[in-house]
């Protein structure tokens, strides 16, 4: 089983977004998929309570003792993860996926949890890969440029600039992922995604 973690020390950072997406999207291909929520808010649990049973099914994944036979596990993390329970959920991921969205606020706050994340044992020795997400942004304004010059002086791979879309809002509220749409109402959003899933599939090789 795989494991993808998406993290963000900052809530409201897209994370959700991300993790449903991700799920949805691997069992659109047929794949056993499943979510696991560590969120206190309980979004991503909330969303599969809404998925229609005719759509590829992703398990609600438990903690204890789940035997779930799954080809990909994808954690939506809550804010604020540090320390211990940082450290265990990097170990046992195979990537982790960081959103970003284009504030000073959430530039601020992922500058400081990347510094953390590069401390841990499993992303130094590269078992543990990292990535980053651009999340809700709009290409035109000053404030993604910021994103985008302080994400690439990372180090860290940026595989996605995903744009401010109300598909997102709509598929969330159905219990859909955008990947289970009419093509025609996100090819846009759909291509976005491209070199993240791609980064995905070879990293977890």
């Amino acid at each position: 089983m795989k494991n993808i973690l998406i993290a963000n020390s900052k809530g409201g950072s897209g994370k959700t977004t991300l993790a449903t997406n991700l799920a949805g999207y691997f069992a659109s291909i047929g794949n056993k998929v499943a979510l696991s929520d560590l969120d206190r808010q309980h979004l991503a649990t909330q969303w599969l309570s809404r998925r229609p049973a005719h759509l590829s099914k992703i398990h609600e994944y438990s903690t204890e003792k789940d035997d779930f036979k799954a080809d990909w596990l994808v954690t939506d993390s809550p804010a604020g993860l540090r320390e211990e329970k940082l450290a265990d959920a990097v170990k046992n991921a195979d990537c982790i996926i960081v959103p970003i969205q284009p504030s000073a606020f959430d530039i601020g706050a992922a500058s400081d949890f990347l510094t953390v994340l590069q401390e841990e044992k499993a992303i130094r020795k590269n078992k543990t890969f990292v990535a980053l997400v651009g999340s809700r942004v709009n290409s035109r304004t000053n404030a993604a440029v910021d994103l985008a010059e302080f994400m690439d002086q990372t180090g860290f791979p940026v595989l996605a600039y995903l744009r401010n879309s109300q598909v997102y809002t709509t598929a969330a509220g159905q219990g859909l992922s955008i990947f289970d749409m009419r093509t025609s109402l996100v090819s846009q959003d759909v291509e976005q995604w491209s070199v993240l899933l791609e980064w995905i599939k070879d990293t977890t090789q």
